[in-house]
């Protein structure tokens, strides 16, 4: 049975943040919490946050000074965190004479229970992440850009394979943690158990274009992966050449020594 929230006003903000790589929800076990799955808690004086092991919390009617007092006490729990977290906020209001989804830039719900709002955490959640990456994945086409305008001119020499290492080694840790364990393009389990709100949650996640941003995200990992990975298969050939013209060289020096030594 959906419970009821936020009965006083129709309109509440949602503020997602993206704090670290997670958080550590196992320290909250003390806690009174209203659900397990997402882990979802009272904060403030009449506000609810819903927390996701991946970094992300979401806030809903909390007041400024209650979020900084907030995310103060959860900062001890947060794991590599950022020193910038990606910030997404809307409005959401509660009008059972319109129809659920994205209208002007606010969310619409036909009634603030727990379980929409757990829907639309989810979503803001994973369009915090996402945006997040599309941020950090410019920056590396930026710093990968100059590396493929070299190979486009053949001009590979000099290129640090670590560099090139650690681009591969970034891209595949975007990706593990986009597949496994954000899981971007999967449905909440909440759908499972309350299937009334799978419609909101499809409407959401195509109004925040998840799946769209998801593939493109993919597709510029692939890019920067096989542009660094090339980079670095031509870097470990020309060593290689190099290895064979010293050999060379040394068994010529050998055959003209000896040669030497003989005619003496």
């Amino acid at each position: 049975m959906a419970s009821e929230i936020f009965e006083e006003t129709d309109i509440v903000e949602g503020c997602s943040l993206f704090l670290g790589q997670s958080i550590d929800l196992r320290q909250l076990r003390h806690i009174e919490r209203i659900s397990l799955s997402p882990f979802t808690i009272r904060a403030g004086a009449h506000g609810l946050a819903v927390l996701f092991r991946y970094g992300v919390v979401v806030l809903f009617g909390l007041q400024s000074v209650e979020v900084m007092k907030f995310l103060s006490d959860l900062q001890e729990l947060v794991k590599d965190p950022f020193e910038e977290p990606e910030k997404e906020s809307c409005d959401i209001y509660a009008d059972p004479n319109m129809p659920e989804g994205l209208v002007q830039d606010r969310i619409c719900l036909h009634a603030f229970t727990v379980e929409s709002l757990q829907i639309v955490a989810d979503v803001m959640a994973k369009s915090t992440v996402l945006a997040h990456y599309e941020l950090n994945l410019t920056k590396h086409f930026d710093r990968i850009e100059p590396f493929a305008e070299r190979l486009r001119r053949g001009r590979f020499g000099g290129l640090k394979g670590r560099d090139l290492l650690q681009h591969i080694g970034d891209t595949l840790m975007i990706e593990a943690k986009m597949t496994g364990r954000i899981e971007v393009t999967e449905k909440p389990e909440l759908t499972w158990d309350y299937p009334q709100y799978e419609r909101l949650y499809m409407r959401l996640e195509d109004e925040y274009d998840l799946a769209e941003r998801h593939a493109a995200i993919d597709r510029k990992l692939g890019l920067i992966s096989r542009t660094a990975q090339t980079l670095l298969d031509l870097i470990h050939n020309e060593r290689s050449l190099r290895v064979e013209w010293y050999i060379v060289i040394l068994i010529v020096a050998e055959i003209v020594v000896a040669f030497v030594e003989k005619a003496s």
